[in-house]
């Protein structure tokens, strides 16, 4: 824990009787927060419970309809982000706010470049970039184009962009969801150097592990009410669980026997390059069968992400077959693999999963439109596709209650990752692959997603997991494949697998 950095005497920032409404809709009813100076305080709760509107209101994206917030002491009126910058207040957003044809300098500096008498002076902005990287150890490439790199490497840009701005209180909303183990490791050390430092972090999570890592206080939030506020070193993780979603949460999922039945997916020798156009898939082979969940494990940036964008039609092989069904739908539209069987949970669910302009209903059917179901003669049939939606927010638990004809774009991201998952499973294909699904997402509704995952394994569907969170592969898998430098290196069945395995070939080590 970090405990040993917090002067209890300085209040960084009070939040006092925070209230935020949406029209009749309650975001945040009478919060109250107080976060020391050198202190990480964790925000825990549900998807949708008001943790971020709470957060954007500190950070001046909203104003609060009543209550007051203090700074160092000081009442202030924050009616911007940029009078919260002015305040010391920094925040890295769950979904990243970086302008996508920009280098990562770029993206860093914008709005405070460095100058050389009128002239931009990038060479500078690119060596404090670099030098702000290397101090909290954050590795980039600096002129890396954002459309070019992955969501972790986003969301470090995202913190340095932060703490170049020189925050002392840094928000960091879901700071995590996307980094793999090691680098959520070396993140919980970044955040206890940034407080050794003085800085303090407010920390909105779902992971309860990180929680009990990293944070010194948590003050727990349901359906916009401060439940508690409570000292980390005094709770368990199932008590914080149980506090967050108002009833105990089982954390591991029941999974019958089952003898898995045919091949639905083949690869077969697959090779692909990357952004870069340097080779990052060498040859890579697996096979997912009915009534299977094959997971995926392996450190972010070994072929992961390309082998998915392959396999789902939004990028082409240099070389390799991807037969479903015993069809090679390999660098063919994604509709032609979509009509063969495969349906997708993706892992950036804002780029590829979601049209945020468009409804919960409207997104709900973006593959089917065109299903005597949903339209007749070329004309959409509104109240059909209405109570498609409605029936799945019931059934999903998608939050508010009423989100089916909201733009999808106004739904927090955990209720966003819902909509995807309720649509891909109503599509009811034989195999559902599925990346990072519960990123983002709290243990409430990760145990949700999980259970929906074991069922289309139940229903003779063939599931392939590619997930970051090593707990995510383990718990689910029937069968689990490392990937390593673009290959499989080793398969072992789920339950024979260990985390220290795992890890090691992982990395490049022990092969099964």
């Amino acid at each position: 824990m970090a405990g040993r950095h917090v002067d209890m005497n300085h209040k960084a920032v009070e939040m006092r009787n925070i209230v935020k409404k949406f029209g009749d809709f309650v975001a945040n009813d009478g919060i109250n927060l107080t976060v020391h100076r050198g202190e990480i305080h964790a925000i825990l709760g549900e998807n949708g419970a008001g943790k971020s509107t709470l957060m954007n209101q500190l950070y001046g994206m909203y104003t609060p309809t009543s209550g007051e917030i203090l700074i160092d002491g000081k009442p202030i009126v924050i009616d911007s982000p940029k009078t919260a910058i002015h305040a010391g207040i920094g925040m890295v957003h769950q979904h990243f706010m970086l302008v996508q044809p920009f280098t990562i300098t770029e993206n860093i500096v914008l709005g405070m470049e460095p100058v050389n008498g009128i002239r931009l002076d990038m060479k500078r902005a690119r060596e404090s970039v670099l030098e702000i990287s290397q101090r909290y150890q954050l590795a980039i490439d600096p002129d890396a184009r954002i459309e070019d790199i992955s969501v972790s490497m986003q969301q470090r840009v995202e913190i340095l962009k932060a703490l170049y701005r020189g925050a002392q209180t840094l928000i960091l909303d879901e700071p995590t969801a996307s980094l793999t183990p090691q680098e959520i490791v070396e993140l919980i050390e970044i955040m206890h150097n940034l407080t050794a430092d003085g800085k303090s972090i407010i920390l909105i999570t779902h992971k309860l592990k990180e929680i009990k890592a990293a944070a010194d206080y948590c003050t727990i939030i349901r359906l916009g009410k401060y439940i508690a506020t409570v000292d980390v070193n005094d709770v368990s993780e199932s008590e914080l669980a149980s506090m967050m979603v108002g009833r105990n949460v089982n954390f591991q999922v029941e999974k019958p026997p089952k003898e898995p039945g045919e091949v639905v997916l083949e690869v077969r020798d697959l090779h692909g390059v990357d952004y870069r156009g340097v080779e990052i898939l060498k040859g890579l082979n697996l096979q997912v069968r009915r009534g299977e969940i094959l997971g995926i494990a392996g450190i972010d940036g070994n072929g992961q992400t390309e082998m998915v964008e392959i396999l789902t039609g939004l990028r082409k092989a240099t070389k390799g077959q991807v037969l479903v069904n015993g069809t090679d739908v390999c660098n063919r539209p994604p509709r032609v693999g979509f009509d063969h069987g495969v349906s997708s949970i993706p892992a950036d669910r804002q780029k590829h999963g979601l049209v945020l302009e468009f409804t919960v209903a409207e997104n709900m059917i973006l593959q089917n439109f065109r299903e005597p179901a949903f339209s007749h003669h070329g004309l959409l049939d509104k109240p059909a596709i209405q109570a498609h939606a409605e029936e799945a927010v019931k059934k999903y638990d998608i939050r508010p209650a009423d989100s089916a004809q909201r733009p999808v774009g106004t739904l927090s991201g955990g209720n966003q990752q819902k909509v995807i998952i309720a649509r891909e499973v109503t599509n009811d294909k034989d195999l559902l692959i599925a990346v990072n699904p519960t990123r983002g997402l709290d243990v409430g509704a990760i145990e949700y997603v999980h259970r929906y995952l074991v069922e289309q394994r139940n229903k003779g569907k063939a599931v392939l997991l590619v997930s970051f969170e090593l707990d995510e592969i383990l718990n689910l898998s029937d069968r689990i494949d490392t990937i390593y430098d673009g290959r499989i290196v080793g398969s072992m069945r789920g339950d024979e697998a260990d985390e220290n395995t795992l890890g090691l070939m992982m990395a490049g080590g022990k092969k099964a």
